[in-house]
């Protein structure tokens, strides 16, 4: 009880210091990536989807274009994939499975623990659907090769911030990587 205890009060702590970000001195700090990707292919995106039957990543919708420094990322849907590369994280914004732009993470952070349980909605299940996932649990109960893996819990947070910035959270598993956008260009 004391864990959880000290657990929350420091993560509580992480919160209240992640207020006060200066978001105009860290954009301007951010250097614009020089490096890409053979064939703008992930390569650790067959790791991430071997287990899964649809796409693991969060799904980000742009209706206006946003901008981080000289690239102007247009309007549409991209799928958001945290990597890292030399030391450094990046986000990658992933078009029908191509990447199409890199985008620096300022900061990466550990999840809460109850995070996802309490941001994410439990899904409904119809009575069939529920035997059938009962008889799934079963048999991997019996037969561990063929137990199921879960995919990866993803969550997405998009905050409109004074002066034009928008500040961008990623959350993949157990981590989550914040990055910044300007609404307008420079």
């Amino acid at each position: 009880m004391k864990k959880i205890i000290i657990l929350s009060l420091l993560l509580l702590g992480l919160n209240a210091h992640a207020k006060n970000v200066d978001y105009e001195n860290v954009y301007r700090t951010l250097e614009v990536p020089t490096h890409s990707y053979v064939h703008n292919v992930d390569p650790g995106e067959f790791y991430d989807t071997q287990s899964s039957t649809w796409s693991p990543y969060p799904l980000f919708r742009i209706a206006s274009p946003i901008f981080f420094k000289t690239i102007a990322i247009e309007p549409g849907y991209y799928a958001l994939t945290p990597r890292e590369h030399k030391g450094n994280w990046y986000i990658l914004f992933k078009e029908a499975g191509k990447i199409k732009y890199i985008i620096p993470a300022y900061e990466r952070e550990i999840v809460p623990v109850t995070f996802y349980e309490d941001h994410l909605p439990k899904p409904k299940l119809s009575i069939s659907q529920k035997l059938h996932i009962g008889a799934l649990d079963t048999i991997g109960k019996i037969f561990p090769s063929a137990k199921r893996k879960p995919a990866p819990q993803t969550y997405l947070e998009a905050t409109d911030l004074e002066n034009h910035y928008l500040s961008l959270v990623i959350y993949w598993g157990n981590y989550r990587y914040y990055t910044i956008f300007r609404t307008i260009q420079l």
